[in-house]
């Protein structure tokens, strides 16, 4: 029996073992490619052992352009999540907690949103952003993405609320408070884990976004991901810097995540995913 138990133990540790090296190697591989020359980068085989640099780094630092593309998608990622909880949360509380004709078809065409390809998208956007005047604006990329993130908030959000028990709600009723007053003072409170789980998706989708930042915006508004693609040349591609200036775009959603991490568990972990 102890045998037993100990081959088990010892697979269960070596899957995990795997499973993390599968996860972490593209990470070292940026790391290590940022701190390579483009030379470096660029040998055959693979240099696994060399003098690292942080002259990349230094460049990127030192770049004013980098420095633009990350507080616009700063302001974008935050606006996007912002708005998307103001809009998504109260109706996630509607759709679980009022049965009305027509319920679950509003459900699933909130749902059939996000099964909707955003490329798809694209050409209506690029159409009315033209003609309001707002194509490479900060408002016009956040109203993008909430169009991509709001059906998540909804979805995740309406998971948490069903499974609120009622009788909370029922003795707030009871002690004469409105529906409103319920949802500020008894029902938000309890789901903040869940709002913080999903606040941080919207986030990192938002912060990630490539294609919608790549053809609605230009200098004025476009976001790392797009800022960092140029880089990528038509004839050569300059690895080094773009594996530093990736490393630069990763960072703060790490550390993001370091300091969340348990509300993140706690929300995906109690209903909030279905």
């Amino acid at each position: 029996m102890n045998s037993k138990f100990l081959v088990k133990k010892i697979t269960s540790y070596l899957l995990i073992l795997i499973f993390a090296v599968w996860c972490l190697f593209p990470i070292y591989w940026l790391l290590a490619t940022s701190l390579k020359t483009n030379l470096q980068t660029n040998a055959d085989p693979p240099m696994f052992i060399f003098k690292p640099i942080i002259d990349n780094y230094r460049l990127i630092i030192q770049d004013p352009d980098i420095w633009h593309v990350f507080f616009n998608s700063l302001i974008v990622a935050s606006g996007t999540t912002f708005f998307s909880l103001v809009l998504g949360v109260p109706a996630a509380y509607v759709l679980a907690k009022f049965k009305f004709k027509g319920n679950s078809d509003y459900s699933f065409w909130i749902l059939s949103t996000r099964m909707a390809p955003p490329i798809a998208m694209l050409i209506p956007f690029y159409v009315m952003y033209n003609n309001f005047g707002i194509l490479d604006t900060h408002i016009g990329l956040i109203l993008a993405h909430i169009s991509l993130n709001l059906s998540l908030v909804v979805w995740i959000m309406r998971g948490f609320f069903e499974d609120m028990p009622k009788e909370i709600e029922e003795s707030s009723y009871i002690d004469g408070a409105s529906y409103l007053n319920t949802f500020y003072k008894i029902s938000l409170p309890i789901s903040r884990n869940g709002m913080v789980a999903v606040g941080i998706l919207c986030f990192l989708f938002s912060w990630n976004e490539f294609l919608m930042a790549l053809i609605l915006t230009d200098d004025n508004a476009k976001t790392v991901p797009v800022g960092i693609s140029k880089f990528v040349g038509y004839q050569l591609i300059k690895w080094a810097e773009l594996a530093a200036s990736a490393m630069f775009m990763i960072v703060p959603i790490f550390i993001f995540l370091v300091f969340f991490q348990k509300q993140l568990i706690k929300g995906l972990t109690m209903g909030a995913i279905r």
